[in-house]
C-alpha cells in the first residue's frame, strides 16, 4: 500500500502571555504616560506544542494519537488539516482529506436542524447533491426525525451533538482526521458512533484517531503513536503502545500502594518474566505458558515462613492469588518461580503482590512488595469485536461447523 500521509521533522512553537494588537489609540497613549515603555523589548514565554515529529501512514491503515491532555494530538491533526501551519517541517498529503476536529462547527443557533445540516455539510466539504442523497440517512442516524425543522437553540447537548456527528460521519473522503468527536452523547449513541467509525475503517479509508477512550484504541487501530509533551514518546503496535500509556498513567495517578514495611531479616529484590522470553522481561505479548520468578535476599534465615501472591489490574480488581506455608530459607537469595499453562489476560496494565511472613514465635512480616515495574500484557485481543461483549479472560479460541453425520467442517477463529 502508497503512502498518503508524509510528515517529517513537525514542530510548532507558541508564545503565551500574547495581547491582542491595542490599535494605535492605546498605545499613543501608553507612549504619552511612558516613553520609554515603547522602545522595551517584551518577554514572552514561548513554548512547543509539537517538537520534531516525523509520521507516515499509509493507505486503509487506521491510525490512534494517545497522549495526555495538551500534548500536541490535536496541534499535530490541525497541521494535518491545514488549519495550522509548522513552525518547521513539513508534510504531505494525497486524497481528499475530511476533518473531524469539532463536531458542531458551523451550526447556527437559530438555523433548522435541516438548515444546519446543509450548512454544515457544506463547510465540511459535502456538495448539495451529495448532502441531499445522505439526507434521510443522516437524519435517522442522529435519531432527530421530530425535531429536524426545529431551530437548534432549542437542542439539548446531546441532540446537538447527535445531528453534528451525523453530519461529519457520513463524509465519504480518502482521508478522515478524527479528534475526540466518539465522546459525544450517550452511552447507546457513543457505541453508535463507534460502530460507524468501524464501518469507516472497514471500508478501507485512510483514519487518525485522536480519543481518550483506550477501547475504541484498541478496537479500531491497526498502529498507535503516543505523543508526550509534544514529542513522539513511542510508535507501535496497538495492544503495546496502549498498555505502555495505560501502565503510565496508573503509576501517575498513585495506581497502586506504596507503602512497604522495612525488614532487615529480608527483601523481594527483582521479578521479571522468564517465559515467554521477550525484549522487556515485564512485558507478555503472548498467550502462552509462562513462567514468572521473583527473586528474594534473605538477610537472615527464615522458620515457618507464609508466601502469598496476588495479581490485580488496573482498577485493583483481584485477578488471582495463591499462598503456601511452612517455608524454610536459609540466609542468602532464593527464587521463587510460578509456571502457568497461560496467563490468558486482556491487554493492558496488572500488578503482582507478593509477600513472605514468618510464622515462628508469632506473625511477623518480612516484606510485602508491590512489584514494580507493572506487568504489560501486549498480546493479541481475542475477544468479541464489541467492548461491552469484552471479558476477564483472553483465550484463543477455535470454532468450527461440522454436518451431523458428516465428516467435513469448516474451521474459523
Amino acid at each position: 500500500m502508497s503512502t498518503v500521509i508524509h510528515a517529517d521533522s513537525l514542530s510548532k512553537l507558541y508564545r503565551r502571555g500574547l495581547n491582542a494588537d491595542p490599535g494605535l489609540r492605546h498605545a499613543l497613549d501608553r507612549f504619552v504616560k511612558s516613553p520609554l515603555s515603547a522602545f522595551r523589548r517584551q518577554n514572552h514565554e514561548t513554548f512547543f506544542a509539537l517538537k520534531d515529529v516525523s509520521l507516515d501512514v499509509r493507505e486503509g491503515e487506521v491510525l490512534g494519537l494517545i497522549g495526555r491532555n495538551g500534548a500536541g494530538k490535536t496541534t499535530l491533526l490541525k497541521i494535518l488539516s491545514r488549519i495550522t501551519r509548522p513552525t518547521s517541517g513539513w508534510a504531505e498529503i494525497h486524497g481528499r482529506v475530511g476533518s473531524l476536529l469539532e463536531v458542531g462547527t458551523g451550526f447556527h443557533p437559530e438555523l433548522t436542524g435541516r438548515e444546519n445540516a446543509y450548512l454544515s455539510g457544506a463547510i465540511l466539504g459535502m456538495g448539495k447533491a451529495e448532502i441531499t442523497r445522505k439526507f434521510d440517512e443522516i437524519v435517522a442516524f442522529a435519531e432527530l426525525e421530530k425535531f429536524i425543522d426545529t431551530p437548534v437553540k432549542h437542542y439539548s447537548s446531546g441532540m446537538y451533538v447527535r445531528l453534528a456527528f451525523a453530519v461529519a460521519a457520513h463524509l465519504e473522503p480518502e482521508i478522515l482526521l478524527v479528534d475526540e468527536v466518539l465522546a459525544v452523547g450517550d452511552i447507546n449513541f457513543q457505541k453508535k458512533c463507534l460502530g460507524k467509525m468501524g464501518d469507516v475503517a472497514r471500508a478501507g479509508r485512510t483514519v487518525v484517531l485522536v480519543t481518550h477512550q483506550m477501547n475504541q484504541i484498541r478496537r479500531l487501530c491497526h498502529r498507535v503513536l503516543w505523543i508526550d509533551a509534544g514529542s513522539l514518546r513511542l510508535d507501535g503496535p496497538t495492544h503495546e503502545t496502549v498498555a505502555a500509556y495505560e501502565s503510565e498513567m496508573a503509576r501517575g495517578v498513585g495506581g497502586t500502594p506504596s507503602g512497604r514495611h522495612a525488614n532487615i531479616k529480608g527483601r523481594f529484590v527483582k521479578w521479571e518474566i522468564v517465559e515467554p522470553r521477550g525484549e522487556s522481561p515485564h512485558t507478555l505479548r503472548e498467550i502462552a505458558p509462562t513462567v514468572l520468578k521473583f527473586t528474594l535476599q534473605m538477610n537472615e534465615p527464615l522458620r515457618r515462613g507464609h508466601h502469598g501472591i496476588a495479581l490485580y489490574n488496573q482498577e485493583r480488581r483481584l485477578m488471582w492469588g495463591w499462598a503456601t506455608d511452612n517455608l524454610e530459607l536459609e540466609a542468602g537469595q532464593h527464587e521463587f518461580s510460578y509456571a502457568f499453562p497461560m496467563l490468558p489476560l486482556p491487554p493492558g496494565p496488572y500488578s503482582w503482590a507478593v509477600s513472605l511472613y514468618e510464622m515462628h514465635g508469632g506473625h511477623q512480616e518480612v516484606d510485602a512488595w508491590e512489584c514494580m515495574p507493572e506487568m504489560i500484557v501486549a498480546s493479541e485481543n481475542y475477544q468479541h469485536r464489541l467492548d461491552h461483549w469484552n471479558g476477564a479472560l483472553n483465550i484463543p479460541s477455535i470454532f468450527k461447523t461440522s454436518s451431523v453425520g458428516e465428516g467435513a467442517y469448516n474451521l474459523g477463529k
